[in-house]
């Protein structure tokens, strides 16, 4: 008997370890950070003017995906209220884990990225601690502002890039998927601006998608995408990607983004805005291919 509980007291013990490891893992958003981290490996590669150690190429990254982390953790910690009615099953809503556990693992990462950062270069550690500092200040301020949090937060994308770039010591060979971030994730953040507008308003948040409407919000989602799919031509045309990256990006990557104007418009499905959220997620992903294919 005694034998008994012992061993159901590890089953217990081991399922609750499992559940906390895994709502760690929720909170940091993992794909999210996997496309930061791959993110930052293509700017490296394709900005490269030598071969760079791959110590230097894991580490940089590493910290760049820890930054991410941390913001998603910082986002989630500003947004339970919110995510009440937008994201009731987030692991801080449903209390997997406590606000408290939260902000020790949103430290945890910040300084562990800081570390990274700091043993490779000054300018790396410049850069994470700008990113981190907008990543707070966009959490606890901007993104309840109208497009201004939409534009800081997408900055801070493309900056991935630059900072990629900085690790090769050639920062300028990274301008160009940097934009191409900047963009797609401006289209995604006004995305998620109207998907969360109940939430939103309750707490007299003033998003883009309040202040102006939500029709006025995918219009301004339409420009924003053909501007985009205008800048997909310039780098196989101006010969500074080869065909491989046209072929990705003409096949793939812009039907996708006009298959996301076609479902937001379309008012006969339900979680439209969460497939078009979705998929601008997988051409972020198929972007980078194009972009390391074609370079």
């Amino acid at each position: 008997m005694l034998l008994q509980l012992f061993w159901c007291s590890i089953f217990n013990f081991k399922m609750n370890l499992s559940k906390q490891i895994f709502a760690y893992i929720k909170i940091i958003r993992p794909l999210n950070v996997l496309i930061t981290f791959f993110a930052v490996v293509v700017a490296i590669l394709i900005s490269q003017k030598e071969n760079i150690d791959k110590t230097i190429i894991l580490l940089s990254s590493l910290a760049a995906a820890f930054t991410a982390g941390a913001g998603n953790i910082i986002n989630d910690i500003y947004d339970i209220e919110t995510d009440k009615i937008s994201h009731p099953n987030r692991v801080l809503v449903i209390g997997e884990i406590t606000k408290k556990k939260a902000w020790y693992l949103y430290l945890a990462l910040n300084i562990s990225s800081a570390f990274i950062a700091a043993s490779l270069s000054p300018m790396l550690l410049v850069i994470v601690f700008i990113t981190t500092i907008l990543l707070f200040i966009y959490a606890a301020y901007l993104k309840r502002l109208p497009l201004i949090g939409n534009i800081v937060v997408s900055l801070i994308t493309g900056l991935a890039f630059i900072y990629g770039g900085f690790v090769s010591n050639n920062p300028f060979a990274a301008i160009i998927p940097a934009v191409f971030a900047f963009l797609i994730n401006l289209i995604r953040e006004i995305v998620k601006d109207i998907q969360d507008i109940e939430g939103d308003l309750k707490l007299n948040y003033k998003t883009y998608p309040i202040r102006f409407g939500i029709n006025n919000s995918k219009r301004f989602i339409v420009l924003i995408t053909f501007v985009l799919i205008a800048f997909t031509f310039y780098p196989f045309f101006t010969d500074l990607y080869k065909i491989e990256y046209f072929i990705i990006v003409m096949v793939f990557v812009n039907p996708l983004l006009l298959l996301c104007l076609k479902l937001l418009f379309d008012r006969k499905r339900d979680n439209n805005l969460s497939y078009v959220s979705n998929i601008l997620k997988l051409n972020m992903v198929l972007g980078l291919i194009s972009i390391y294919l074609g370079k």
